[in-house]
């Protein structure tokens, strides 16, 4: 059974599907699944309503979100009538030389095409796993569809411990209670959960062997990394603001990044020097992390 990692509680459980927050998240998915190519050129999108009931929200937040991607030139046809059409154009490339995407823009399809492979190979460094488990979402329906059929996956997680203090998100104000880091960690270990329960579900259903293993650092990372069979790096830098929130009806003004927007930057080992090192280093960096100061990571409150 597929799990998507929008509507589980922090012990992994099922809930009932929440509101996206906002229509951009709505356009962020929607421009996944169009670059992934789950929504084709030509194509007729879901009607308003449909969305609408997919994604908990009036279709008000739904006809923004069409509307962002029409600016982008991803839709044709958007109006309060007919469902909207993925337009025909080339996706932007993802590799070297391409310009920088927002991660969820630019991780989903280079993940897709990760999982072409025989052996799939994933390792990541981030602070929720949010990102991984969104995009991972797309290969493995198309693992059950029967249209991708990898033999074995490895994947790797760092994430922060529970047991530090967080450099962000954080407060502004000198104490909030420990609510921040409830809050991160019920993300953290939810996100995990999900991530583990979908891939391993694959040995089942497929009888894909399957590993996943996760490590605990001493430190919040101030970047995210992905690294794809060997061979590609993808590389963002978490960029922290200032604003305001409010959780469990406290309202608060803290200090935090949207790993989701973060500018990817793509390296691939066969683009040249300097790609080829950049990915090399990057796999001595997160092996040396993997096998020196992390530890183990429990999925716990």
């Amino acid at each position: 059974m597929f799990v998507d990692p929008e509507h589980v509680s922090a012990n992994g459980r099922t809930r009932p599907q929440p509101p996206r927050s906002s229509h951009r998240d709505i356009a962020d998915e929607l421009r996944s699944r169009i670059r992934s190519g789950v929504l084709r050129p030509g194509q007729r999108m879901p009607t308003q309503a449909e969305l609408a009931g997919e994604f908990g929200v009036e279709r008000g937040a739904v006809r923004q979100a069409l509307r962002i991607l029409q600016t982008e030139r991803l839709l044709t046809n958007v109006s309060k009538g007919s469902p909207a059409t993925v337009a025909v154009l080339s996706a932007p490339a993802a590799g070297p030389g391409a310009p920088p995407q927002p991660t969820m823009a630019g991780l989903a399809p280079r993940i897709a095409a990760a999982f072409a492979a025989p052996h799939v190979r994933i390792d990541a460094l981030c602070l929720t796993a949010v990102s991984l488990t969104l995009a991972i979402g797309e290969p493995l329906r198309q693992i059950h569809a029967g249209r991708l059929k990898p033999a074995k996956i490895d994947v790797r997680v760092l994430l922060p411990s529970r047991d530090i203090a967080l450099a962000f998100p954080a407060p502004v104000a000198a104490d909030d209670g420990g609510l921040l880091h409830r809050r991160w960690l019920a993300q953290r270990n939810a996100q995990g959960q999900v991530l583990r329960q979908n891939l391993l579900a694959l040995l089942t259903t497929h009888g894909v062997d399957v590993q996943v293993s996760f490590r605990a650092l001493p430190f919040t990372p101030p970047v995210k990394l992905y690294l794809l069979n060997g061979s590609e790096a993808l590389f963002a830098y978490y960029t922290l603001k200032r604003g305001e929130r409010e959780i469990e009806h406290e309202h608060l003004e803290l200090y935090d990044a949207d790993g989701t927007r973060s500018m990817l930057f793509a390296f691939e080992g066969h683009a040249g020097a300097r790609d080829a090192g950049f990915v090399e280093q990057s796999r001595r960096w997160f092996d040396a992390l993997w096998e020196t100061i992390s530890s183990e990571l429990r999925f716990g409150a």
